[in-house]
């Protein structure tokens, strides 16, 4: 766990923008520039997809990132590798300090297995990648070329998200160890597509059991 404080003044970001408590947000990110997630009211996760702009079959890759790394979690430090071996961004400041790479996305399917079947209609963080791609041609032109869809969804980042595993080898979903204000920043190394999912989960305590909305940032190459 590392804490690393940013040198970026939000008044000087090319861009600012809330996303909502359960919503997606889709954005391309240049080689060079930055992108905060700031978590505004604290224990938010923020389920977080990264893509190759120049081609969409290159993608963040949970499996190569912590093969590489031999860490399960990413803090200050930590590079995202793509299923193709490059460094697509790396974590130059993070002030929670551990972020999770195994919980996956929240869907109806394990909303029905995990909790009840008359959980299963409730809204997933799959539901906003699948949402968030088909939406992204009125919002990103250089996302919608990429023509992505559902068989490119892959296993995600969980920022601020606290996942412990077990001494059996499992998985836990535990309350969240950051707070308002907590905040990860990111350095493209390649030009990027962020799909994010502010996650919409109610049934565990990833999010506190009350979805809250998170700030993204971006800076212009310093």
């Amino acid at each position: 766990m590392a804490i690393v404080e940013s040198t970026l003044d939000p008044r000087h970001a090319v861009l600012s923008e809330t996303c909502l408590a359960g919503e997606p947000w889709i954005k391309t990110i240049r080689k060079g520039q930055y992108l905060r997630i700031l978590d505004l009211e604290g224990n938010q996760a923020v389920d977080t997809l990264f893509y190759s702009a120049a081609k969409p079959e290159e993608r963040y890759s949970a499996t190569d990132t912590i093969a590489r790394q031999g860490a399960l979690y990413l803090t200050a430090g930590s590079k995202l590798y793509s299923n193709e071996g490059q460094v697509m961004l790396t974590i130059v400041a993070d002030t929670c300090g551990r972020h999770d790479t195994l919980g996956g996305a929240c869907a109806s399917e394990s909303n029905t297995v995990r909790y009840a079947i008359d959980k299963r209609h409730m809204h997933s963080c799959r539901d906003n990648f699948l949402q968030g791609l088909a939406y992204c041609s009125c919002h990103d032109k250089g996302a919608a070329a990429l023509g992505l869809g559902k068989r490119d969804l892959a296993p995600n980042i969980n920022f601020f998200m606290n996942v412990p595993i077990t001494a059996a080898g499992g998985l836990t979903f535990a309350d969240g160890i950051s707070a308002p204000g907590k905040y990860v920043e990111m350095r493209a190394e390649m030009d990027v597509v962020c799909l994010i999912s502010n996650c919409p989960q109610l049934n565990n305590p990833c999010n506190g059991y009350n979805p809250t909305p998170v700030q993204l940032y971006i800076w212009d190459a310093q």
